[in-house]
């Protein structure tokens, strides 16, 4: 003899069925159940998307994407097969988008303060404002992080010849550089 399920587990899979039941509706033209099944399904694209984001705005948007999504492609979904694994692969695709487009936009943001840093002031070609900003930038990072990058990327010189003059390991100095250039790109960011 089984022992009966955990009333919450077979309510939470009734409800995934109930899912499917909308869905097949929805396709039907039914606004009310479309209505019901977007309610019922977006805490679940929530918690899926908060395994894999932290960033609050991150998780808003990802849901958002995919209750888009889902509305775009919402007439290739097929009845006869259960419906949340194909909402959860529709959400791990726009989780996986928004990964990359964070990752893209952090680079783009580096890349940026990093040609900021490394030219001189002579060559730079944006405005007073944004150079004083990454001056007080510079200037708020701790003093082995601003000695770092003022020393490597303002001045220009070698790992070696930093690490003779402060007595700071290359490590270290390779440590403090991706920190500061973290530090400021959160600084910058604000």
């Amino acid at each position: 003899m089984h022992a009966p399920a955990h009333p919450r587990l077979v309510s939470h899979a009734a409800a995934k069925d109930n899912w499917a039941c909308l869905m097949a509706r929805a396709q039907d033209g039914d606004r009310q159940a479309y209505r019901a099944l977007l309610i019922a399904i977006t805490p679940y694209i929530r918690a899926l998307t908060r395994r894999a984001l932290r960033d609050a705005a991150d998780v808003d948007e990802v849901v958002q994407d995919v209750l888009l999504t889902l509305h775009q492609i919402r007439h290739t979904y097929d009845p006869s097969r259960p419906f949340a694994p194909w909402l959860a692969t529709i959400a791990r695709r726009r989780i996986v988008d928004r990964v990359r487009w964070n990752a893209n936009h952090t680079a783009q943001k580096m890349a940026s303060v990093a040609a900021l840093l490394t030219e001189t002031p002579t060559e730079r070609h944006s405005p007073q404002d944004e150079r004083n900003g990454l001056r007080e930038a510079i200037d708020a990072l701790p003093e082995r992080q601003r000695h770092a990058i003022e020393l490597l990327k303002l001045r220009g010189l070698t790992l070696q010849e930093v690490s003779q003059q402060t007595g700071m390991s290359i490590g270290s100095l390779k440590a403090a550089t991706h920190r500061a250039f973290k530090a400021l790109r959160r600084l910058l960011s604000e």
